[in-house]
């Protein structure tokens, strides 16, 4: 008898294995079956939080463009900048832009191994880091979170979305899944120079997707802790 886990296992082979190009590409970066929601989700979060066509944004972990698609549409051209870690994912990123017929847009898309080296000349309104820091072990948080501080403009702020609390732990395709508590992050963020507010669960701005750990998750926003100064 086949036990739950292996049950589990088999029904995902079978999605991947009958899933369109456009799953398959999307589940480079998340669960297969939920691409769109998740889509839809980005898009109408930072539109919720004011973000405006004119306004310069940042992609971190910007995947296969799995979100990234509508934002580059609602923005200018010009506006929006995508980031990953993984080369063979932009490239899938470059195609699913190419499918869309956006590449009139312009948007930048860099494959970058480490932030730390990655320096670019243009700061932005808005970061944007979806399901990402949940992938980083404290020394990536702590270069991505300098990224951050050295590519935000005076006013400008960054969204994140993470696992509260304290869990072992775990792994997704060689990728850290990890808890912190919110001390972690306002501790990593001063010593950025930024300001971190809970904003609470994803599910309260419209994440409800039946998966439990992805609708609990708390965006944080992340802005320049001595804005009101230099105002």
């Amino acid at each position: 008898m086949q036990t739950p886990r292996a049950i589990r296992r088999l029904r995902r082979r079978l999605r991947t294995t009958f899933a369109t190009r456009k799953q398959r590409r999307h589940a480079l970066v998340g669960p297969l079956a939920l691409w769109r929601q998740k889509r839809d989700f980005q898009i109408a979060f930072l539109r919720g939080q004011g973000l405006q066509p004119s306004h310069t944004l940042c992609d971190l972990g910007c995947g296969t463009l799995r979100g990234g698609i509508p934002i580059i549409d609602y923005l200018e051209a010009g506006n929006y900048t995508g980031i990953d870690v993984r080369a063979e994912v932009i490239e899938e990123a470059r195609r699913e832009l190419a499918e869309h017929h956006l590449e009139h847009k312009r948007p930048e898309l860099i494959a970058a191994a480490d932030l730390a080296d990655l320096h670019l000349d243009r700061r932005f309104d808005v970061i944007w880091a979806f399901a990402v820091l949940i992938h980083m072990s404290d020394d990536v948080l702590d270069r991505a979170l300098a990224f951050v501080a050295g590519h935000l403009a005076p006013d400008g702020r960054f969204f994140a979305n993470v696992n509260l609390g304290e869990r072992p732990s775990a792994h997704w395709r060689g990728f850290p899944v990890v808890w912190r508590p919110l001390g972690f992050y306002e501790a990593a963020a001063a010593a950025a120079g930024l300001e971190v507010t809970d904003l609470g669960e994803v599910r309260n701005f419209g994440h409800v997707t039946g998966d439990e750990r992805g609708d609990t998750k708390h965006m944080l926003l992340f802005r320049p802790a001595d804005r009101e100064a230099r105002g």
